[in-house]
């Protein structure tokens, strides 16, 4: 049995509180969720109709639309239901979020690729499958954020890279992060559950490796077009050399050790949990959080300052992520919590596509929904919720519905890609690519871009696997 420690410092706790982060989605109404749908159209119009407005004050307008959400929710359900609903977004999904972000941005921008390469389709081909093989062990963020400024670099000469970019969302970001639980948050989660680690594997192998080559076909095809279509390069800003030197080698070290935390975070399991205003802070999570800020730390300190001046490090991306999704963690809660009343939400008839006439899951549907809501909602919640709508119980689904388990692991990780908001370093590689002059498309201009190359294969992935 749990054991449940006051937090030092914070006091008596108001009755009942424990329990009210735990929304009961039965009774609420979709316009819960108005302020949530107010800062995605932001993030999607704004850059387009106001990008001055927005690159200055688009944390000011995400901080409108969360207290939009939180003064009349703390009206109609109380302070003791609104600090709770706070604090579990806070505290249970946005600090470790953030942490691990941290971590994984500071110590992947110590590593300097010095020198530079020549952007060729072979190449970026070359360094997409590098990153896509890495994604699974390192996970997204870290693969994301170790590679995307060697290829920034190499293609920085090229009239025609926003595809460049595009495409490393797709594979490094996203679908590369399919094939084992250290990959992605929601396989992680998974993990946690009972979900075997060589299950995973086994069963995502394919689906992995079939995706991932058919975009790195695709993205050849067109490389290679775009290549052939600018002719002669212009003045190339970073000028090929002969060798690469690799600096800042020791923060792979730091990695791996980001790596092992996370992984034993998840593996011990002391039963001590603090009560934060309602929500549970485990002992393994606050130990694997200090943790990750110390490795983050020691980067920052023990890093040559070349080395990161190399890189064009900065915060600007890493504080861009982080005021976005403050207000999303908050704001998305009463989504989250109308989806888990399933049949009793209202969302009921969209829950109800995921079950045939006969009481039997439909495999494909499970796919698609787990993908699109976590194309625009957590990846991670949006897991947990289909996990629990089809049987909640790992054993259960591994043996007895191995493929319904397939479709939500499928669909939460893969679909991320569909959206910049999708997964966590989506956003982050865009907002690096943008300081290094790349005009990456809008909100919804990227969603052409996945509308037209990623649905169709997620089509195709639907009729060979469900």
């Amino acid at each position: 049995m749990l054991r449940y420690l006051p937090l030092a410092g914070l006091g008596l706790l108001a009755p009942g509180l424990a329990s009210a982060a735990d929304l009961n989605g039965a009774s609420l109404s979709l316009a819960w969720s108005l302020p949530f749908a107010g800062i995605l159209l932001s993030i999607a119009l704004f850059p387009m109709l106001a990008p001055g407005i927005w690159h200055r004050h688009f944390g000011k307008i995400t901080a409108f639309w969360t207290v939009l959400f939180l003064l009349p929710f703390l009206f109609a359900f109380g302070a003791g239901t609104t600090a709770a609903v706070v604090s579990h977004a806070l505290v249970t999904e946005y600090i470790p979020f953030i942490v691990l972000l941290f971590a994984l941005y500071t110590i992947s921008g110590g590593i300097l690729v010095w020198g530079n390469m020549h952007g060729s389709p072979a190449l970026n081909t070359g360094l997409l499958a590098i990153g896509t093989a890495l994604a699974s062990v390192m996970g997204t963020t870290g693969a994301a954020m170790l590679l995307i400024r060697p290829l920034l670099k190499a293609n920085d000469n090229r009239k025609h890279n926003v595809h460049v970019v595009v495409f490393f969302i797709f594979l490094v970001a996203n679908i590369g992060g399919g094939l084992t639980p250290l990959g992605d948050p929601p396989l992680f989660l998974g993990f946690l559950k009972g979900v075997d680690f060589g299950w995973t594997v086994r069963a995502m192998a394919l689906p992995v490796l079939l995706a991932s080559l058919v975009l790195l076909f695709v993205f050849y095809l067109v490389d290679s077009y775009y290549f052939r279509r600018e002719g002669v390069l212009s003045r190339d800003p970073s000028p090929d050399t002969r060798t690469l030197k690799l600096m800042g080698k020791f923060n792979f070290l730091l990695l791996a050790g980001v790596i092992a935390t996370v992984l034993v975070s998840g593996l011990w399991r002391p039963g001590i949990v603090f009560n934060v205003f309602g929500a549970p802070l485990e002992l393994q999570n606050l130990v694997r959080d200090l943790v990750l800020v110390g490795l983050g730390m020691m980067s920052l300190v023990l890093t040559p300052r070349q080395i990161r001046a190399g890189n064009e490090f900065n915060w600007d991306p890493l504080l861009e992520v982080a005021k976005l999704f403050a207000g999303i963690f908050v704001t998305i809660a009463p989504a989250i919590a109308v989806l888990r009343a399933g049949s009793d939400g209202a969302l009921a008839p969209l829950v109800a596509l995921v079950s045939g006439e006969d009481g039997m899951p439909a495999n494909a549907m499970y796919f698609w929904l787990t993908g699109v809501l976590s194309a625009f909602l957590d990846n991670a919640p949006t897991y947990l919720v289909f996990f629990n709508l089809a049987a909640g119980d790992a054993q259960l689904l591994m043996k007895e519905l191995p493929q319904t388990l397939l479709a939500i692991s499928m669909g939460a990780v893969f679909m991320g890609a569909l959206s910049y908001i999708g997964n966590a370093p989506n956003f982050m590689v865009k907002a690096i690519a943008e300081q290094r002059r790349v005009k990456m498309p809008s909100f919804f201009g990227y969603l052409l871009w996945s509308g037209a190359i990623l649905l169709p294969l997620f089509a195709v992935l639907t009729l060979v696997f469900f």
